[in-house]
């Protein structure tokens, strides 16, 4: 006579309860695939998992938002001897002349949108492409996923195998473009300390924010992972490359914070723009430190 008290072999109880029968029809794909673990519930996290990728939908789309306004306006984008990183170089002739500045006019007079439409798509590309930028819109927009352990809601991952995704291939080109744009902006830099009248030895605030700028730009190109591939990857022997090597492990230093540094300068190149914005509408006098 059986004298344990657990359920007969038969009886089947909670261990061997079979697990509830997976979705069928429209949302039988992606994570509900007949390869996947049958989870009822869509989720088993009780955190705040939304927050994260609400907070980068909301900056990226602000910075979206701002970027398209001052890149169409084609104006008071100029207040001596500061000029936005959104218009430099100028390259069209329709460019508010500037003293010593990056005026090239390659584009004539038949160019009559916003001279910022000629020279943004390289720095955009460049940031649209990104590691982390791709990351983060990936999950903030896209939904893929919105989250660590949160199913995406789509039923089949193509990865960046297709068009438009396998466009981001293009990221190293962008990178080479990159850096002549950050050189342009470094001498923009170095004519920040003229004052009104170009006249040389003169700080401003416009001056410090555009230091701080240059040097949150660079800082983010060069810890690009394109950057630390070009600067020391494909290398057998450390050993025998002690320059590369050198570069390499700065590099590897900046990745690590590439993520930061994305939205330092995204905040950066914005505060500067507007700052020159608000100077060439008069919106007040650029205070002088010396």
């Amino acid at each position: 006579m059986a004298t344990g008290t657990g359920p007969r072999p038969s009886d089947p109880g909670p261990a061997t309860a079979p697990p509830p029968a997976a979705p069928t029809g429209r949302g039988a794909g992606g994570v509900h695939g007949p390869a996947r673990a049958r989870i009822a519930a869509p989720h088993l996290r009780t955190d705040r998992w939304w927050l994260a990728p609400a907070a980068t939908a909301a900056g990226l789309l602000a910075f979206v938002v701002y970027s398209t306004w001052r890149a169409f306006a084609g104006s008071d984008y100029y207040a001596a001897p500061y000029v936005s990183p959104f218009y430099s170089p100028c390259l069209a002739e329709n460019c508010a002349p500037m003293k010593g500045g990056p005026n090239w006019e390659i584009f004539g007079s038949w160019w009559g949108l916003s001279p910022a439409l000629l020279i943004l798509v390289f720095p955009l590309g460049f940031r649209l492409t990104c590691y982390y930028y791709r990351k983060a819109y990936y999950r903030g927009f896209w939904a893929s996923p919105p989250a660590c352990a949160v199913a995406e809601p789509h039923q089949a991952y193509t990865g960046e195998t297709r068009f438009p995704l396998i466009l981001q291939n293009v990221h190293r080109y962008f990178f080479y473009a990159a850096l002549p744009v950050a050189g342009i902006l470094t001498y923009d830099t170095v004519l920040a300390f003229r004052d009104a009248s170009y006249a040389w030895g003169h700080m401003g605030l416009g001056t410090l924010v555009f230091v701080v700028n240059i040097v949150l730009i660079w800082a983010y190109t060069l810890s690009c992972h394109s950057c630390r591939h070009i600067v020391g990857g494909r290398l057998k022997h450390f050993s025998k490359h002690p320059v590369r090597y050198r570069l390499w492990s700065w590099a590897g230093r900046l990745n690590a914070r590439h993520m930061q540094l994305a939205w330092a300068s995204l905040f950066s190149v914005a505060l500067a723009d507007f700052y020159v914005y608000l100077l060439a509408v008069g919106a007040f006098g650029d205070p002088r430190f010396f």
